[in-house]
């Protein structure tokens, strides 16, 4: 018995660039399938050369072990970083990044509650579900955490009203990504600044899938030009090669008790993660997906008809539809070719390779615009 997600009638065995190939070799343009994890595509060679050399030099050594390799993409990541002075601790996925900021505010603290919002996702393993909003990932392993309260997102008065000096943590994404591309108006990221600090609390940002300039700039938070205390990123970090990285502040640092990883910053996806690294900036891949976000993101809204709402930023993208979501992505994958996913019951979620080029675009739009008309209206 195989437990998976939910198994896709198309097997993947290759991936180039914006492309992922079947077996019957057919190229399906690759708009989210990947879930954000490949930002630089599919097989970079600059990648593959990293992961082919560190793997013939140095496979693995445990995180207690100094490695050049380590200690060069803890040192990038740093300097990345918009928090001064920033601290870096390397794990294996998203979940457990977060898993290590949640705990490293509460140590740091002393506090125990965490401040979450509605529509969050932060991860499936006990600590992260428990500030996880939405009840189906949650209800089923319950008892989750206690002492989290979650808010509405984006309503500022709210937020203010939950952090008192009890908080240890408040735990937000700055755009939401299962919770359907949703991005806060106004200061709502400043006030969560700046109500975290009057209370000693510690705000914690999920740059998992709006980090490495997926949005426009390297951090989707330098939107906000705010400083937070915690950020949290794993995904397209080493190009689909499972990895997760805390990077905190000084006084969150100096507050963190016993906590490890095996496998944390391994050398060889220490190397898969450089080479992304260097290719997102050498390549100039933040500035391009900003330009070409913006352009798919137009086109969709002047182009195709049963389309309700675009939003998003970058290369995050949120497309609403009069159809359900996952009949829509179906007939995208089956008869044009496309690859994405659902963020809702009737919203389509974008998170393509930042190297995507106007042609990709010229497909997608072509390939929705005929999906929905096709496609019965849900009433």
């Amino acid at each position: 018995m195989s437990f998976v997600f939910s198994e896709k009638p198309i097997e993947l065995t290759a991936g180039a660039g914006v492309h992922l190939y079947d077996t019957n070799d057919t190229a399906y343009l690759d708009l989210g399938a990947s879930y954000g994890c490949m930002p630089v595509g599919h097989s970079h060679p600059t990648v593959v050369d990293a992961i082919a050399t560190q793997t013939a030099t140095l496979q693995f050594a445990h995180a207690s072990y100094p490695t050049a390799i380590r200690d060069t993409l803890i040192e990038r990541l740093c300097d990345l970083s918009p928090i001064d002075h920033t601290n870096c601790w390397l794990a294996n996925s998203g979940t457990e990044a977060n898993e290590a900021a949640l705990k490293f505010a509460r140590s740091a603290t002393g506090a125990t509650k965490i401040i979450a919002a509605h529509r969050g996702f932060h991860g499936r393993t006990m600590g992260s579900l428990s500030v996880t909003w939405k009840p189906k990932y949650r209800v089923p392993f319950e008892p989750m955490l206690e002492d989290v309260e979650f808010v509405p997102f984006g309503d500022g008065e709210a937020l203010e009203a939950a952090v008192d000096d009890d908080v240890a943590a408040v735990i937000l994404e700055p755009i939401q990504g299962e919770g359907g591309v949703r991005q806060p108006e106004g200061s709502y990221l400043s006030l969560a600044r700046k109500v975290t600090a009057e209370h000693g609390a510690a705000l914690i940002l999920d740059e998992i899938q709006t980090g490495l300039g997926r949005t426009g700039t390297f951090w989707a938070c330098a939107s906000a030009d705010i400083e937070p205390d915690i950020i949290t990123s794993a995904k397209g970090l080493a190009s689909g090669l499972p990895i997760g990285a805390t990077l905190c502040a000084d006084w969150i640092a100096a507050g963190v008790q016993s906590h490890g990883s095996t496998f944390g910053g391994n050398p060889v996806v220490a190397a898969a993660a450089c080479a992304t690294l260097e290719t997102i900036m050498t390549e100039g891949l933040t500035a391009h997906e900003a330009h070409i976000g913006k352009a798919l993101r137009s086109r969709v809204e002047a182009e195709v008809a049963a389309v309700t709402d675009v939003r998003g930023k970058g290369l995050l993208i949120g497309i609403d539809t009069e159809h359900p979501a996952t009949e829509v992505l179906q007939q995208l994958a089956l008869e044009h070719h496309i690859l994405a996913m659902a963020a809702g019951r009737q919203t389509i979620r974008l998170l393509p390779p930042l190297t995507l080029e106007d042609e990709h675009v010229e497909q997608f739009v072509t390939g929705l615009d005929a999906t929905l008309t096709a496609t019965e209206v849900v009433r």
